[in-house]
């Protein structure tokens, strides 16, 4: 974080192309300072430094006299989860005092997986402006993954090759999704260049990634033999009680997500309550939503690398287990698992793609959104044991 001192040189500097002010955080600014943060993430010019946006400074460098509240801070660090700029931006957000008045600071560090887009486009920094990014200039950000410690599901897989991934599902499903409507009418990029941008393969479009495979291939087991999702449903209590469903749920992410719904919603009952109200009241066994969110939450999660566990779902008659194998990552650990505002990813491109797909909606309140489902339909707190050090369990019980 740069100190006070150099921030009120940054403030000053009117030529820099790490520096963005606005005056507030009303009418279109929201808008442009996620650009500008779009832009700074991508750091076209390799600066390697983090790029700020001031919020509350006037164009010339000076305090507009905007209060710092609480609630912009909030605001402003929302940036970072409400899943328009992907793949998620490194920011920090603070309340500083420069040249005699409080300030909001966003500092903005270079992606390690460029190119970050906001809305679908890719935003770089021209000097003091910013600008959408040509053809070349985002080929010279997918260049930049060369030389990087990529996060696991960028590992290129150098045994598969692009004719494994499934083409007709990349340009007719994904791709609307990724980019803006308007750049893929405009940009002449070829089907290499967009499994590129869209990180599917490697820099020379010759392998397939972790989360290309995942999300595109003909057959993501035979790539990813971890990539499955176990169910069974169990007449009983215990695993020793016969099985009555059981099914290996695999394919490419689009794919895998509907088959998990279709298998949840297939064993949930609805009951009819008519002695509590004078209306006629319907209430399910489990709420969909709940679960599905913390299944997603799991395909988000989990550990890809060194292991062969799939997720499991095991469905009791007065339970369901979800385990995800990975355990907690980052700065989430046993002690704050779960609490609000705790996330980090493992996955940071799987978590784009399940955003771009809309499986995952705004990130970091999955769990906080299935208990709440689970709370209203009247079930007792969600668990999660993590005692295991191979992965955590979700149980969520019967109302």
């Amino acid at each position: 974080m740069y100190s006070d001192a150099e921030l009120e040189a940054m403030l000053s500097s009117l030529e820099s192309d790490l520096v963005e002010r606005k005056e507030s955080f009303s009418g279109d600014a929201p808008s442009k300072v996620r650009q500008a943060v779009c832009a700074f993430a991508n750091d076209l010019p390799n600066h390697g430094t983090p790029g700020v946006v001031f919020v509350g400074a006037k164009d010339d460098g000076t305090p507009s006299g905007l209060p710092i509240t609480d609630e912009l801070l909030q605001k402003l660090a929302h940036i970072r989860d409400d899943g328009k700029t992907l793949p998620l931006p490194t920011i920090t957000v603070q309340r500083r005092v420069l040249l005699g008045q409080p300030i909001a600071v966003i500092c903005v560090t270079p992606s390690d997986a460029p190119p970050v887009r906001y809305e679908g486009r890719t935003w770089i920094r021209v000097g003091p402006r910013r600008a959408l990014a040509s053809r070349q200039e985002e080929r010279e950000l997918n260049e930049r993954r060369r030389a990087k410690d990529l996060p696991f599901d960028l590992e290129p897989l150098r045994f598969a090759k692009i004719t494994d991934l499934n083409r007709l599902l990349f340009e007719q499903t994904y791709l609307a999704t990724a980019f803006a409507a308007d750049v893929i009418q405009a940009n002449e990029r070829t089907y290499e260049e967009r499994l590129i941008s869209c990180r599917m393969v490697d820099p020379d479009a010759q392998h397939p990634t972790v989360v290309g495979a995942l999300t595109l291939g003909i057959d993501p087991l035979d790539l990813v033999p971890c990539a499955y999702v176990q169910f069974l449903r169990i007449a009983g209590t215990e695993l020793a009680d016969p099985i009555i469903d059981e099914a290996r749920l695999t394919g490419p992410l689009p794919d895998l997500i509907r088959r998990i719904d279709e298998k949840l919603q297939a064993h949930i009952n609805v009951g009819v309550d008519l002695v509590t109200s004078d209306t006629e009241r319907r209430k399910p066994t489990y709420p969909l939503a709940a679960l599905q969110q913390l299944v997603r939450n799991a395909v988000m999660h989990r550990t890809y690398e060194s292991t062969n566990a799939p997720i499991r779902v095991t469905w009791f008659d007065d339970r369901i287990e979800i385990f995800n194998p990975g355990g907690p990552y980052g700065i989430v650990t046993k002690a704050n698992f779960g609490q609000p505002g705790r996330t980090d990813y493992r996955n940071p491109n799987i978590a784009e793609v399940l955003r771009n797909l809309s499986y995952v909606q705004q990130f970091g309140v999955g769990i906080a959104t299935a208990r709440r489902l689970l709370s209203s339909n009247g079930h007792p707190e969600l668990l999660f044991d993590l005692s295991d050090p191979n992965g955590v369990m979700a149980i969520v019980r019967c109302a």
